[in-house]
């Protein structure tokens, strides 16, 4: 109980570290913490199978993660192509990136910042040291609600920078905390299933594609919109 403790501390101290400090430390921290998590998982005992790190589920995961990833490209593209769903891509955050700094946020920033540290923590040393002391159904309420909550800060200037987030809450007080509630849940219904596929396959890798190609894709198409369709 004093390892999952510690986890969750450590956990808490990145999510303000990656909140507060600037973007060029934000994957070290990320790959940090994922490490020191690690670490303390091994160190309460936890084996590499129970992480889904393991080699026996590895070729299993990776045929799942090669289809999600292939469905979430289809869904990204069918979304674009109709007029009344594209708005959800127009997002300030992204339209102004170079092609640079693009490249690096879909290739640097996602894969090894947000996605490592958020799968290793959630859906491995959490799901898995909760696993163990109580089963699988807890494991994946407790660690998806803790999912929902990392996402307060960052979900905060929503309703500034995404167009359908705007038109859906408003931008005044009451609609941003309806956009903070929202991400809240959505990104704990995520986890669940995250959790999900990490369960079935027993590997890390369907969730790691399914987080990295909703993420990265998504940067990508916001990308092509405001470049393309916001002028």
């Amino acid at each position: 109980m004093r390892m999952l403790i510690l986890a969750v501390v450590v956990l808490a101290a990145a999510n303000t570290l990656v909140n507060r400090l600037g973007p060029d430390l934000y994957v070290p921290v990320c790959v940090t913490t994922a490490g020191a998590l690690v670490l303390i998982a091994r160190r309460a005992g936890i084996t590499w199978d129970e992480l889904g790190l393991g080699r026996s589920s590895a070729r299993r995961g990776l045929r799942w993660g090669l289809v999600l990833t292939g469905a979430v490209v289809l869904v990204y593209l069918v979304a674009l192509a109709l007029p009344f769903t594209r708005e959800a891509f127009q997002d300030e955050r992204v339209a102004d990136l170079s092609g640079g700094q693009l490249v690096y946020r879909v290739l640097v920033r996602v894969p090894f910042g947000t996605v490592l540290l958020e799968e290793i923590a959630f859906r491995g040393v959490l799901w898995a040291m909760m696993q163990r002391r109580w089963g699988p159904a807890w494991a994946t309420a407790v660690s998806s609600a803790l999912f929902g909550l990392w996402h307060i800060q960052p979900s905060r200037g929503l309703t500034h920078s995404n167009a359908a987030a705007e038109a859906v809450f408003g931008t005044g007080g009451t609609g941003v905390a309806l956009s903070v509630a929202g991400a809240v849940a959505g990104t704990a219904l995520a986890g669940v299933v995250f959790c999900e596929l990490r369960r079935r396959s027993g590997s890390l890798i369907p969730p790691v594609a399914l987080h990295c190609a909703l993420n990265s894709t998504g940067y990508a198409l916001a990308w092509a919109v405001g470049r393309w369709w916001g002028e």
